[in-house]
């Protein structure tokens, strides 16, 4: 058995919890990798309020088996996470039962209704950003006293951008696919007229700002210009934009995610823009939902899929091994960029891999509550074999 352990100079060294790690149980004639823990900016753990669809526990418990050691939990809870006393019931919950580090979102606006601004100045020592994730803020003078005010606490407002009049009812990509079977779509204006607004506002009031679960090729672009003109602009992207596109979709609620599947020229410039530095992280967006919630089809199941227990392997192996992307570039959007962004430290937790045996995903064997994936029946390779967090 040989361990191949990970360096690179943008992580600080996590040999050191290396000496401690028992092999026990890895077999003797095979090579496993060693990679510092993954940082997941984007899940949705459900608690409070929705403990039947994840809890926080077993939340963090996929987190671990997905080779992640620190995430950041989305407020749209009951209660949303918008005072002091909300928040802190959701903390008291991370520390009787994370098995790893979880540091909350905060609303920008009071039950993510996007009318009145939170108490961002008492909510700021507990929280790591701001957002009112699932929802785009409509009102731009409310999102310009958002920014303004994040920026007064050194704070990164992380953004949905939807804009409503323009989603017409929709639930998948407006496309080719959604003309051919009849289902109402999404236009990719929604997702970037509100990027375009933001970016506006980012640069007036100099805040941090962050664009979650990017899904089309004109944010990308937006990005990147936003990027060369000095706007503090960081942008996120997830597996599944990466991977698949409309032309993947079946009718099955497993392929049902805000934002949507898009065009093969969408997923094209994602992976352009994580290749130049526009993209800077990749995010799961996990979002688990009762089995019920998602046996609907397309037009009738909730939005949302699972992925912290299938993102290294899908990553790795639909673009690391055709060489769409360096094995250490994944490494580092996985794990040190988010680091690099957001205030979530460093840490010297590490995860073991095989990476050269196949097998087909199999949600049966989450650790999640969540069981909807695209990725079902998908051969991967890259098999985890434990996650040790943080000492």
């Amino acid at each position: 058995m040989r361990l191949n352990v990970y360096h690179s100079d943008h992580i600080p060294a996590f040999s050191p919890a290396l000496a401690a790690f028992s092999p026990a149980g890895l077999s003797g004639d095979r090579d496993y990798s060693v990679f510092p823990g993954f940082c997941d900016v984007h899940v949705h753990f459900r608690e409070p309020g929705f403990s039947y669809k994840e809890t926080i526990a077993t939340g963090s418990a996929a987190a671990l088996a997905g080779g992640y050691t620190a995430v950041c939990a989305m407020p749209n809870l009951d209660p949303v996470p918008d005072s002091v006393p909300h928040i802190r019931a959701e903390l008291d919950l991370i520390e009787q039962s994370a098995a790893v580090r979880v540091l909350p979102y905060a609303a920008l606006t009071v039950g993510e209704k996007g009318e009145r601004l939170a108490d961002l100045e008492a909510l700021a020592p507990y929280c790591v950003a701001f957002s009112d994730d699932g929802r785009g803020v409509q009102d731009e003078g409310l999102m310009r006293e958002a920014m303004a005010r994040a920026k007064a606490l050194g704070k990164i407002v992380a953004a949905h951008c939807e804009v409503n009049e323009l989603l017409r009812g929709g639930y998948i990509h407006d496309g080719a696919y959604a003309k051919a079977h009849g289902h109402r779509g999404i236009c990719s204006e929604s997702e970037w007229r509100q990027i375009e607004r933001d970016i506006r506002l980012a640069d007036d009031t100099g805040v941090k700002y962050h664009v979650c679960h990017v899904s089309a090729k004109e944010s990308v672009a937006l990005i990147r210009d936003a990027k060369k003109s000095g706007v503090d602009v960081t942008c996120e992207t997830a597996p599944h934009y990466l991977t698949l596109d409309e032309t993947d979709l079946i009718e099955d609620g497993r392929f049902k995610m805000n934002p949507p599947l898009r065009s093969p020229a969408d997923r094209e410039a994602l992976i352009e823009g994580v290749l130049d530095g526009t993209v800077d992280m990749i995010a799961t967006d996990h979002a688990p939902h009762a089995a019920e919630e998602k046996a609907r089809g397309l037009e009738g199941s909730a939005f949302g899929i699972v992925g912290l227990e299938t993102a290294f392997p899908v990553l790795y192996t639909k673009l690391v091994l055709p060489g769409v992307l360096t094995l250490d570039k994944l490494i580092d959007l996985l794990a040190a960029a988010p680091r690099r962004r957001f205030p979530v430290p460093f840490d010297n937790g590490f995860s073991v891999w095989d990476l050269n045996e196949e097998y087909a995903i199999d949600p049966k064997s989450f650790r999640s509550k969540g069981r909807a994936t695209p990725f079902e029946g998908a051969r991967v390779f890259g098999r985890h074999i434990v996650t040790c967090p943080a000492e």
